[in-house]
């Protein structure tokens, strides 16, 4: 069967998306296929933080590389992503906390980040919304947050303009695979014939390479999110604490987007028409207990919309990056743990080059499938982006 793309690639969210634009402006011939939609899932749902701080040292290559691209990456995609790169500041509410974010200082210095441990009437100097209760904070000023809908869009529409084609609104049941090597992908519709194949569908990742023998170790969990009404506010840093159970940060428009806590999903998702995962009442009063207590001044903000947010978080709360040879030699992206979005624009380049059979120029040794053989590993969420 002779392809008719170059590659395919499954899953339009950010990294999706930044996959089939790396790969289109190298001229390869591109296909992007997903079951809804742009961002119908993790992607759209996330708070959308562009940030380094709160991260696992393996990933912080991939952050800092990720935020210099976050600069000017509107300009390269000739769309919006509404990035700002305002901070980010997490909050200590009690003695326990404070020594949390001493420790996150201290880490993220050693790895050469600019990082300061606030106290006192500084953390409100940066965010007077923050309640003069909080201990103390650390403050990352090139963190950041963007749109993840507009970024998604605009990365879609570059690839597209590149030539890249786009099948939304097309399941993918299975990779066809010919010979030993993928040959393309089976579809609700047929096959798709390409030449390689990148695989990105967040928490479907399993379902597409568990009949070759592998599965990612993840638990899917559901982080409850909620956006207020336009408020007015000063420009404040994306704000958080030292647990990732709440955090918010305002939009180019106004609302506020929050979001915090995790549990583990019930499988429980409607179409209306996209795809909307519901949050139980006590979360979103746990929640709004949190973040009235973290900022005092948005404790009787009108809400706009709740939705829960999926997290496919790994045992590490590492993603995969990879090739997987038994699967046909397909690329997978799977596992980012609740803060990929702000890796995506570098994710995109790292997997253009797998599939491309090239070497990446970030390390990703750590985010190799190889590292769960026998291996039981504690995990810690961040829930910041």
């Amino acid at each position: 069967m002779s392809a008719l793309f170059d590659f395919a690639v499954v899953g339009a969210g950010i990294s999706g998306s930044a996959t089939a634009y790396e790969l289109a402006k190298r001229g390869h011939s591109v296909v992007l296929i997903d079951q809804y939609g742009p961002a119908s899932m993790a992607s759209g749902w996330t708070l959308a933080g562009v940030r380094q701080s709160g991260r696992h040292k393996a990933e912080m290559p991939l952050a800092r590389a990720a935020v210099e691209r976050w600069q000017t990456l509107g300009n390269e995609l000739e769309g919006e992503t509404h990035y700002r790169q305002v901070g980010n500041l997490r909050c200590a509410r009690n003695d326990e906390e404070a020594d949390r974010i001493a420790a996150i200082v201290a880490e993220h210095r050693a790895l050469g980040l600019e990082m300061h441990l606030v106290t006192g009437k500084e953390v409100q100097e940066i965010a007077p919304m923050v309640s003069p209760d909080v201990v103390c904070a650390s403050f990352c000023p090139t963190d950041g947050h963007a749109d993840p809908h507009a970024t998604v869009k605009s990365f879609v529409d570059a690839a597209t303009r590149l030539g890249a084609e786009t099948r939304f609104g097309e399941l993918v049941t299975a990779l066809e695979i010919t010979e030993g090597k993928v040959s393309g992908v089976v579809t609700v519709k047929g096959v798709i014939a390409a030449g390689q194949v990148v695989v990105a569908t967040g928490i479907y990742g399993n379902k597409l390479i568990g009949r070759f023998g592998y599965h990612v170790p993840y638990e899917v969990m559901s982080a409850t999110m909620m956006r207020s009404v336009a408020t007015p506010a000063p420009q404040m840093p994306v704000i958080g604490v030292a647990n990732g159970d709440t955090t918010l940060r305002q939009e180019v428009l106004g609302q506020f987007r929050i979001g915090g806590g995790h549990e583990v999903w019930d499988g429980h998702l409607e179409l209306d028409p996209w795809p909307q995962v519901r949050p139980p009442a006590s979360s979103v009063a746990e929640l709004i207990k949190r973040y009235s207590a973290l900022v005092p001044e948005l404790a009787g903000v009108k809400l706009d919309r709740l939705w829960c947010g999926l997290i496919d978080q790994t045992v590490d709360a590492l993603p995969v990056l990879d090739i997987l040879p038994e699967a046909g030699g397909i690329v997978l992206a799977t596992g980012f743990s609740g803060h990929g979005f702000c890796l995506g624009p570098v994710t995109g380049a790292i997997l253009a080059d797998l599939a491309e059979g090239a070497t990446p120029d970030l390390p990703i040794e750590p985010f190799r499938m190889s590292r769960f053989a026998g291996v039981a590993v504690s995990s810690t969420v961040e829930l910041h982006g």
